[in-house]
Formats: C-alpha cells, sequence, structure tokens
C-alpha cells in the first residue's frame, strides 16, 4: 500500500516503513506526527482525491530534527566593487513512516517496535569456503595479485626545430 501527501509546499509517494527528509514540522524526535492531507491512496484498489482523499491519513515517527549543509550565495557585480556573501542551512525533520491509515482510522500514539535484524551466520559462510580452496590456492591468489606492475617508459618530448 502506498500514499501521496503534501507537506510544506511538496509531495511525497511513501509507503509503509520508508524513511524520507521532509521540511521542518513540529516534534520531537520518538513523537509520531500525522499528514492529514492526503492525496492518493493505492494498493488493491487506488483512490484518489479531489482535492484531498477523504479520511485517510499518514502517520509518522519522527526521528530527528537536523540542518541540512551550507549553501553559500555570493553575489558580485563587476566594476561596481560590490560583494555580497549569506550562508543558508536549510531546517528539516527526517521521518519513518510507521501506517498508512484509512476510513478515519487513528494513528496510534506509540511507535510499534521494529524488528531487530540478525546478522548472517558467519560459520556456515566460512566453512563452505574452506571447503572449496586449500590453504595452497589461496596463498596463489595471493601472489598472484601482488605482482608489481611493469614500469612505463617515457617517450622523449619532441622538439621542435628553430631556424
Amino acid at each position: 500500500m502506498f500514499a501521496v501527501f503534501k507537506t510544506g509546499g511538496k509531495q511525497y509517494r511513501v509507503s509503509a516503513e520508508d524513511v524520507l527528509k521532509v521540511d521542518k514540522i513540529k516534534g520531537e524526535p520518538g513523537e509520531i506526527v500525522e499528514f492529514g492531507e492526503v492525496l492518493v491512496v493505492g494498493g488493491d484498489s487506488v483512490s484518489l482525491g479531489a482535492p484531498t482523499v477523504a479520511g485517510a491519513t499518514v502517520a509518522a515517527q519522527v526521528l530527528d530534527q537536523g540542518r541540512g549543509p551550507k549553501i553559500i550565495a555570493f553575489k558580485k557585480r563587476r566594476r561596481k566593487n560590490s560583494r555580497r556573501k549569506i550562508g543558508h542551512r536549510q531546517e528539516f525533520t527526517l521521518l519513518r513512516i510507521t501506517e498508512i491509515l484509512t476510513d478515519g482510522n487513528k494513528a496510534s500514539k506509540e511507535a510499534k517496535p521494529r524488528p531487530k535484524r540478525e546478522p548472517k551466520p558467519v560459520a556456515a559462510a566460512d566453512s563452505a569456503e574452506g571447503s572449496e580452496s586449500s590453504g595452497s590456492e589461496s596463498s596463489a591468489k595471493a601472489k598472484k595479485t601482488s605482482k608489481p606492475k611493469a614500469a612505463r617508459v617515457k617517450k622523449p618530448a619532441a622538439q621542435s626545430k628553430k631556424k
């Protein structure tokens, strides 16, 4: 399921668990915010709004409040002894979409705990590599890759004839 919502004069297409940067909105990290201006809700059937979908909201968890990179606006008027240098850092909010709600449902006030991903079993991967190649082959591979490159010979530059 996906949704298109509008905030900060821009439109964003999102689905559950997406992380995106939007212009700064009010909210502390960990807080749930709702966006009511949903333009499209899609999935099995698509609902288009005129201008918005009635009863649809997008809930998101605030991950961080931050500032973007510095942008320098430098203006110079030549031969006029006029220069102007101004720096600017745009503020943003980092969000994780938690739910896309329809039919007037309300978002849960607390974020659902995310399942922790477990690392792949390392022991199985090491044993598979060990059975395929022996120790002598791996040292041979290391010797092959450690060959020095042939030195390039520079050709003398062509000299122009002066008369």
